[in-house]
C-alpha cells in the first residue's frame, strides 16, 4: 500500500550535470570525443555525477562512463533496449540507479491490466499477462504505477476506459500513429480517437527538463514503507528525441528520483511504483520470451513474472511491425 500521506521531507540523492548520448550502434565513421566514445556494443556514455551543492557553493561533478548494454541484440533491424547502472552520488557508490533506454520508433509500448491492478472493475481485463502469441516480439516488461485505491488515476487501453482520465495528472500515452509521450493530461475524461493507450500516476515529476516544484514535497509522492522518506522508486520519462527512459533506484526521495530522471536527459518524467516490493524490469535473451532476466535486482520478483497472470498492471515493449501497429492483446 502506498496511500498518499504526509511524511517527513528528507534530503535527496541528486545528480549534478550529465552528458548523455542517445544509444546507437557505432559505425566506421564514429570518432572519439571528450564527451563519449561510441563502441560497437555496448555503447559507452559519459555522465557527470555528484552530490547536490550546498547553498551558495559550487559543485565539482565527476565524470563516469557506464556501459550501455543492448539487451535485445537479437532484435531486427537493430537493438531497441539498452541498460546501464551508475551511482548518482559518487560519495555513496553502493547506491545505484538502474536505467533503461527504449527506442520508440522501432517498438510498441503496451499496457496490460493485472487481475487486481489497477483496481476493481467489472470490465474484461484482457490477458493479464504477456499474450503468448506475442512472445516472438517481446523485448522487455516493467512495472506500472499505483493501485487505484492508493491514488485515483486514469487507465485506458484496448478501447476500454477502466478508470476516467483526471485533468492535471502525468500520463504515459501512446497514440494510434505509434508515437509515445509523457504529458500532463488536459483532455476529457475519456481519451479521444487518436489515443491507443493512457496510464496516469500522480502529477509530473519532471517538466521542461527540470524537477517540478512539487517534487520537493516528499509527502505528495506516496506512502513509503515504515514512513522512511528515501526508498526504492521507479519512474518513466521521455527524451527530447522522443525515446523512453525507465529508471529504478534505491534510497531515493521524490526529489532524488526527479534529479535522476533529469540527468538521464528526460524532458518530462512521471513516478511509477515505489517501495522495495514493486520495482521490476525484465529483458529477454532470445525471441519467444526465452531467457528472461531481472535487470533491477529485487528478491521480491522473479524473471518470468509477466509470462503468467500478473497481480498488478504492467508495461511491455515489443518489436514493431509498423509505427501504428496495435499492441498485442
Amino acid at each position: 500500500m502506498r496511500r498518499v500521506a504526509s511524511v517527513v521531507v528528507a534530503g535527496a540523492l541528486m545528480v549534478a550535470g550529465v552528458m548523455l548520448l542517445r544509444p546507437q550502434t557505432a559505425s566506421s565513421s564514429t570518432t572519439t570525443t571528450n564527451v563519449a566514445r561510441q563502441l560497437d556494443t555496448p555503447v559507452k556514455v559519459c555522465i557527470r555525477v555528484g552530490p547536490p551543492p550546498a547553498a551558495g557553493t559550487a559543485s565539482t561533478p565527476k565524470e563516469v562512463c557506464p556501459r550501455w548494454l543492448a539487451k535485445d541484440a537479437w532484435a531486427k533491424p537493430a537493438p531497441s533496449v539498452y541498460t546501464t547502472t551508475f551511482a548518482p552520488d559518487p560519495t555513496q557508490p553502493t547506491v545505484l540507479a538502474y536505467a533503461a533506454w527504449i527506442r520508440t520508433s522501432t517498438t510498441v509500448l503496451a499496457l496490460y491490466p493485472g487481475y487486481k491492478g489497477p483496481g476493481p472493475t467489472a470490465l474484461p481485463r484482457g490477458p493479464e499477462m504477456v499474450p503468448p502469441s506475442a512472445y516472438p516480439r517481446l523485448l522487455a516488461a516493467f512495472n506500472s504505477g499505483f493501485y487505484e485505491a492508493d491514488g485515483a488515476a486514469g487507465f485506458y487501453v484496448h478501447h476500454t476506459l477502466y478508470f476516467p482520465m483526471i485533468d492535471g495528472l502525468a500520463t504515459a500515452v501512446r497514440y494510434t500513429n505509434g508515437t509515445v509521450n509523457i504529458i500532463t493530461w488536459t483532455g476529457p475524461a475519456r481519451p479521444g480517437p487518436t489515443i491507443a493507450m493512457a496510464r496516469q500516476n500522480l502529477p509530473l515529476l519532471v517538466s521542461n527538463g527540470a524537477p517540478t516544484p512539487r517534487s520537493a514535497i516528499n509527502s505528495l509522492w506516496g506512502l513509503t514503507l515504515h514512513g522512511v522518506p528515501a526508498v526504492w522508486r521507479t519512474a518513466i520519462g521521455i527524451t527530447k528525441q522522443g525515446d523512453l527512459i525507465y529508471a529504478a533506484a534505491a534510497a531515493q526521495t521524490a526529489a532524488g528520483m526527479a534529479h535522476v530522471m533529469v540527468e538521464l536527459h528526460c524532458v518530462r518524467a512521471m513516478e511509477l511504483d515505489i517501495n522495495p516490493e514493486w520495482p521490476i524490469f525484465v529483458t529477454y535473451a532470445a525471441p519467444g520470451a526465452k531467457g528472461p532476466s531481472l535487470f533491477v535486482p529485487n528478491p521480491n520478483q522473479i524473471p518470468g513474472r509477466f509470462l503468467y497472470p500478473s497481480t498488478k498492471d504492467f508495461f511491455a515493449v515489443f518489436t514493431s511491425n509498423s509505427p501504428s501497429a496495435p499492441q498485442p492483446w
